[in-house]
C-alpha cells in the first residue's frame, strides 16, 4: 500500500515534471531592470554595501534576498501570486495566471497565498515606482486608504532611507510579473 501511494503521489508527478524547463537565477537576473539601477543611483552607499554593483550578480543577490524576506515576513499570507479562474479575479487582477509564469527558481515553491487580504501581486512589477513602494512599506494606510497592512519600519534606517532589506524586498516586488514579459512567454496574457 505504501509503495502504491509513493509511486502515485511522489514518483509519478516527479517523473512527468522533471523535463519541464525551469529558468535558473542566472537567466532571471541577466538584465537588471531600471528600478534596480535607480536604487543604486538614489542610495549608493547602502546599495553598494548590500549588492555591490547593479550588474546581474548584484541583481541576483537582491532578488534572492527579497524573495527570502517576502517569505520570512509572511507577505504570501495576505498577498497571493496567482490570479485564479474564478469570477471577479480577472476584473481585479488581469488574466488568469499561466504555468509559464512559474517556471523559474524564484517561483518555486509557488507562493499562491492563503487568503486575499491584500491585492494579488502576480504582475505588480513596474506598476508603481520605487518611491511608492518604499512609502507603502513605511506607512501603508497613507497610500492605500483603509489598508490594514502593518508598517515595515525595520526596512529603513534612522533617517528613513531603505536599508538592505528594504532595497531587496522592493527589488523582488518590482520583478514580480516581469519575467514572462522579458522571455516573451506572455502571449496568452
Amino acid at each position: 500500500m505504501f509503495f502504491f501511494a509513493f509511486v502515485t503521489l511522489v514518483a509519478s508527478p516527479w517523473w512527468m515534471l522533471k523535463k519541464v524547463p525551469v529558468a535558473q537565477m542566472e537567466e532571471l537576473a541577466l538584465h537588471p531592470d531600471e528600478y534596480f539601477t535607480q536604487m543604486k543611483a538614489k542610495y549608493p552607499d547602502t546599495f553598494a554595501a548590500a549588492f555591490g554593483a547593479d550588474d546581474s550578480a548584484g541583481y541576483a543577490k537582491a532578488l534572492k534576498m527579497g524573495r527570502d524576506i517576502y517569505i520570512a515576513e509572511a507577505c504570501w499570507h495576505c498577498h497571493s501570486q496567482y490570479v485564479r479562474p474564478v469570477p471577479g479575479e480577472t476584473e481585479r487582477f488581469g488574466k488568469v495566471s499561466t504555468a509559464t509564469e512559474y517556471q523559474n527558481v524564484l517561483q518555486l515553491p509557488q507562493l499562491f497565498g492563503t487568503r486575499r487580504v491584500g491585492p494579488d501581486l502576480t504582475r505588480v512589477g513596474g506598476k508603481y515606482d520605487n518611491t511608492w513602494h518604499f512609502n507603502h512599506f513605511k506607512n501603508p494606510p497613507a497610500l492605500v486608504e483603509g489598508s490594514i497592512m502593518p508598517s515595515y519600519a525595520w526596512f529603513f534606517d534612522k533617517e528613513g532611507n531603505p536599508n538592505a532589506k528594504g532595497l531587496a524586498i522592493v527589488t523582488y516586488v518590482q520583478w514580480l510579473g516581469t519575467w514572462p514579459r522579458v522571455k516573451g512567454l506572455d502571449e496568452e496574457w
